[in-house]
């Protein structure tokens, strides 16, 4: 009995140490935002000096907002940067969509790559060799087809590239949409997501999504560039790791990552009422445990051009159909 109540203790003082911890994630977070986010950002230098960036942009087929999401970068008030397109098939729809652009954007520094270049493991970098190896500037931003920015985007996060940051990053938001399994979505990315992410952030903790992020691209080749990056699958996580190896800092921009977004605006109602923000947070919240405990029990992923098993050290392997 003694025994018993001795772990009944010691599981109640890890309850509440453990709802203490949640708490204070939520007000780091809560007051990081209203100080931080969707805030103008300083001019550190004139905007003619701004350094030149070259964007990577891995493309795989063509969902209902591609168009509206690659203009929007065609159309980025930034003084000198370059459109790198890169699509892995000959086939895919997503190349005619690219011409279209390119056709109606002349004046904008923007070039297509078909075929990628096949390195490793990770379909994304595969995708990505032929702009990176073309690209011609110091800065490199890779930032997922499915984002969508502001002109002056690309304004704040040269910005944050201070002297002494290596990479700059956004935090990751869903645009309104309709249907519940968006609700769920842009809950999950408007409450516990940020909750862990910025909280690690604000304590030193390197914590960074590859769906936007600004890098020293030296710094990129000085660990061996994104071929060394191929065998993973989690590329992200490792070169944010290889740049902080470095001694480099982060830096978060002001605006968060914009996913699949039809429009967007800032401070108006929520897409979803209150009952449907409820319902979609119990049930987030409750499938935690479930996703965690399956990731662990069987580590296969499906990523859109195959399925990959996820080894121990975060390298993988494809998993070939006989």
């Amino acid at each position: 009995m003694a025994l018993l109540d001795l772990a009944l203790q010691a599981f109640s003082i890890f309850g509440l140490i453990l709802f203490i911890v949640l708490w204070l994630m939520h007000f780091m977070s809560i007051i990081y935002v209203r100080l931080h986010l969707n805030k103008k950002a300083t001019d550190k230098q004139p905007y003619s000096k701004l350094a030149g960036i070259s964007l990577l942009k891995p493309l795989k087929g063509v969902d209902p907002n591609l168009v509206n999401n690659l203009e929007t970068f065609f159309e980025l008030d930034y003084p000198k940067y370059e459109i790198l397109l890169c699509v892995q098939d000959h086939d895919d729809p997503a190349i005619d969509v690219c011409k279209k652009l390119l056709g109606k954007y002349p004046n904008v520094d923007a070039r297509l790559f078909i075929g990628g270049k096949k390195v490793g493991i990770n379909p994304k970098i595969n995708n990505l060799m032929p702009g990176y190896e073309g690209a011609k500037y110091d800065l490199v931003w890779i930032c997922d087809s499915g984002i969508r920015v502001r002109p002056d985007t690309l304004t704040d996060m040269a910005n944050q590239m201070t002297e002494k940051v290596g990479l700059v990053h956004g935090l990751p938001y869903v645009a309104d949409r309709q249907g519940f399994s968006a609700t769920l979505e842009q809950v999950y990315f408007g409450t516990s997501h940020p909750r862990s992410y910025i909280s690690a952030n604000v304590t030193g903790i390197k914590c960074v999504t590859g769906m936007s992020c600004l890098m020293r691209k030296d710094v990129l080749d000085q660990a061996g560039g994104l071929i060394a990056f191929a065998q993973y699958i989690a590329e992200d996580y490792f070169m944010a790791k290889a740049i902080a190896d470095r001694g480099w800092k982060f830096a978060m921009a002001t605006q968060v990552a914009m996913q699949n977004s039809g429009s967007y605006s800032i401070g108006g109602p929520p897409s979803f009422s209150k009952l449907d923000y409820a319902v979609a947070w119990f049930i987030r919240e409750s499938m935690t445990i479930q996703i965690f405990l399956s990731a662990l029990w069987d580590p296969t992923i499906s990523w859109r051009t195959g399925r990959y098993r996820l080894r121990c050290g975060g390298t993988a392997e494809e998993i070939l159909d006989v």
